[in-house]
Order: structure tokens, then C-alpha cells, then sequence
């Protein structure tokens, strides 16, 4: 007689991980300051001036745009992703 081991079917948590932050950030409306990404991250601002040019643009192909915003400074945001979302 051969036992059949039970598998769970409990969803796997993961964690979300720092792009999909950076992502999030970027797409709402508004967008996100060098700063906001910084604190979310936990990242330096070279670090996240990196992770936007070099994951996000370069490779994962997303348009950024920025722009001054007195007050917060230069905002980033995802263009065509806040065009969805409103």
C-alpha cells in the first residue's frame, strides 16, 4: 500500500519586491519624488537614479518622464500607466 503525501494548496506570501515598489510609486498620479522612491526602497538616491536608468528604462523598457515640482523637487512618473489608471 503506497501513501500519498499531501500537498497544502495554502497561497505562497511573497513580498513585494523593491522594483514592483518603484513601480507602484511611478504609476500613480503624480508620480514620485527622488526622495519618496529613496524612503520606500531603502535605498540611497544614486542607487534608485540607477535603478531607473538601468532596470526600469533600459531594461524593462518603460518611458519615464519628469518633471520640477516646487515644493518636492523633480518628480518621476510612468506615463502610460497613470493614462490606465485614471
Amino acid at each position: 500500500m503506497t501513501q500519498k503525501s499531501e500537498t497544502t494548496s495554502s497561497p505562497v506570501h511573497r513580498t513585494q519586491t523593491k522594483q514592483q515598489i518603484m513601480i507602484d510609486l511611478l504609476s500613480r498620479k503624480g508620480g514620485a519624488s527622488l526622495a519618496e522612491l529613496a524612503e520606500a526602497t531603502q535605498w540611497q538616491t544614486h542607487t534608485v537614479r540607477g535603478a531607473l536608468s538601468g532596470v526600469l528604462k533600459k531594461r524593462l523598457g518603460l518611458k519615464l518622464v519628469s518633471e520640477k515640482v516646487e515644493g518636492r523637487g523633480r518628480v518621476y512618473m510612468l506615463p502610460e500607466r497613470n493614462a490606465h489608471a485614471s
